[in-house]
């Protein structure tokens, strides 16, 4: 399948959604380049502002530009627009639930050779807690665009994760639409069911083939939407599966399989095994190796799937 970054469809959503709403401002904090909202400067260059290296400023920014009724985009990397802005995204973006969509690119540990002071695997867990807040991951192109221009109609913050690495291409751009809290089921399957989000997605899928090759039948499942999550989706899942294994590029404490237990455990108590990066920080080194070091990775997947069933 070809491949693409989903910080690049970031980009390429901003010229998109620029077409449709005049009213659109996009902010960066000196990271155009890596952001990709470059590609949105160089078409639009007198509605992109460089707030230079002050994330938190340029959350307050955001923040005042959105008071004016205009449509505004903040830009950096996951772990300063989640983890060095994270106060003014609380008091001043949702606790007045102003109309701010936050961009956040080079999450988790495929940020790769910058180590673990880039590598931010706590996002979702620091973006889900605050309320008010919308949070999105999606896992290809597709879908990336897809959520950019979906979430310019809706009202209130929004933090959208997108990665540095590329993420194969499964969606078809012709049918595919993006719902704003609605999981989707790529793979039906009876044995157990595999939930995935982001990076991950892809990731999940070829394992779900490898498995059914082995006579293993795995329902997958993409949620792009962490909150609200597709509580649904989930519970009917986890009824007609009876075990759930999460997959996601980010920390197993407060992110997607936590999510996912948080529901099953109230509606339809089920064992949820998680698959994501333990209770530690990562460090440097190729993407791809990170990746498979810390078990974020289709082959990894298939061995705790059918441990899973084994149990």
């Amino acid at each position: 399948m070809e491949k693409k970054a989903t910080r690049e469809s970031y980009g390429e959503g901003l010229v998109l959604l620029a077409e449709k709403r005049p009213d659109l401002v996009v902010l960066d904090a000196d990271l155009a380049a890596a952001t990709k909202t470059g590609i949105f400067k160089k078409t639009y260059p007198d509605k992109h502002f460089d707030c230079g290296i002050a994330e938190a400023n340029m959350m307050g920014v955001a923040a005042g530009i959105a008071t004016t009724g205009k449509l505004v985009f903040a830009s950096s990397f996951a772990m300063f627009a989640a983890g060095r802005a994270f106060e003014i995204v609380r008091n001043s973006i949702c606790y007045p639930k102003l109309n701010v969509k936050i961009g956040a690119t080079h999450a988790g540990i495929s940020v790769g050779e910058d180590g673990a002071s880039h590598q931010c695997n706590e996002d979702i867990a620091l973006m889900t807690a605050i309320p008010n807040m919308t949070v999105i991951n999606p896992a290809d192109d597709v879908e990336a665009k897809a959520a950019v221009l979906a979430m310019a109609d809706f009202v209130g913050p929004t933090y959208m994760r997108f990665g540095r690495l590329a993420a194969p291409i499964f969606n078809d751009a012709a049918t595919y639409k993006f719902e704003l809290g609605k999981g989707v089921q790529l793979k039906e399957g009876k044995d157990i069911t595999i939930i995935a989000t982001g990076l991950m997605v892809g990731e999940a899928i070829e394992a779900g083939k490898a498995l059914a090759e082995q006579g293993i039948d795995a329902r997958i499942i993409n949620i792009h939407t962490i909150k609200p999550i597709d509580r649904d989706i989930i519970i009917k899942a986890a009824k007609e599966t009876g075990k759930i294994v999460t997959v996601e590029e980010h920390s197993i404490i407060g992110g997607l399989g936590s999510a996912v237990a948080n529901v099953v455990t109230e509606e339809c108590p089920v064992p949820v095994i998680k698959i994501g990066v333990k209770d530690c920080f990562g460090h440097s080194g190729p993407a791809a190796a990170l990746l498979k070091e810390f078990g974020l990775c289709a082959e990894n997947i298939i061995a705790v799937t059918k441990a899973a069933l084994g149990k």
